[in-house]
């Protein structure tokens, strides 16, 4: 069982009073078990924690004034990601459980409804399960380009597709666009993950719902899957934001660092 040291720290300049909403707290997940984890907010600061879908999302609200804010979170994580099992087959829509039925529409960056006939064009006659999802990751893996500062947040699926490159969350989005459109449940997880050659940073992958359980999949093919730490899960990136902010910020520095201790 992969054992994993998590340290986050961001740094904000604060220009007027600010609310923040804040998600890096590893999930409450049954793939995951987290032993001890800590948090810091300088200046010491009144927060409220809350959680959403069932632990699935974490989160911490805190009310900031002018200054400086800088956030730390340590933690030490187990993870028992499932074997991948590359025989699973798609479910038909009568097989599916009524809960992942949301996550087979149209969202606001996965516009499913709108790209149909070029991922039927593309990826209708293969054949179903495990082996077509894989088949959607190698095309978006091979046919866009992962170039840092491609896109903003506001790019959608669809973007991606006309501007061919993009980062983690295009990558995620596109996937996940392309399954919807093929009727297989698909949503976007926002972790930790240690990286081959990139600086630490949030990652963003998807999972799809295959013969009754969720299967992660990573198009970028930046790190080691087995080796995720969820932090977040929705329908697309605006539902799993390491920071929403109601006022006016400077993101100074993000350090979201991973460390394997123990494979």
């Amino acid at each position: 069982m992969p054992s994993f040291k998590i340290d986050c720290h961001l740094h904000y300049r604060v220009i007027q009073a600010t609310e923040f909403i804040f998600q890096f707290e590893a999930a409450n997940h049954p793939w995951q078990t987290c032993k001890q984890e800590s948090f810091e907010f300088q200046p010491q600061l009144d927060f409220e924690q809350y959680e959403r879908d069932g632990g699935l999302n974490r989160l911490i609200r805190l009310h900031a004034p002018e200054g400086e804010l800088r956030v730390s979170y340590h933690a030490d994580v187990d993870t028992h990601i499932p074997e991948r099992n590359t025989a699973l087959r798609e479910c038909e829509i009568h097989e599916l459980p009524s809960y992942t039925l949301f996550y087979l529409g149209s969202s606001r960056f996965c516009e499913s409804d709108l790209i149909g006939t070029m991922v039927q064009n593309t990826f209708g006659e293969l054949p179903k399960g495990y082996a077509r999802v894989q088949a959607i990751c190698d095309w978006i893996h091979d046919n866009i380009v992962y170039q840092a500062g491609s896109s903003d947040s506001t790019t959608t699926a669809r973007d991606i597709l006309v501007n061919r490159a993009g980062v983690c969350r295009d990558f995620a989005h596109l996937g996940i666009a392309i399954c919807r459109a093929l009727n297989i449940p698909a949503r976007f997880v926002v972790g930790y993950m240690p990286f081959y050659n990139a600086d630490p940073d949030f990652h963003a992958i998807f999972e799809v719902y295959l013969e009754n359980q969720w299967v992660l999949f990573d198009a970028t093919r930046m790190g080691p899957i087995d080796q995720f730490v969820r932090i977040g899960t929705g329908l697309d990136a605006k539902d799993v934001p390491f920071a929403t902010v109601f006022g006016e910020i400077e993101l100074l520095s993000i350090e979201p660092a991973i460390e394997c201790v123990e494979p």
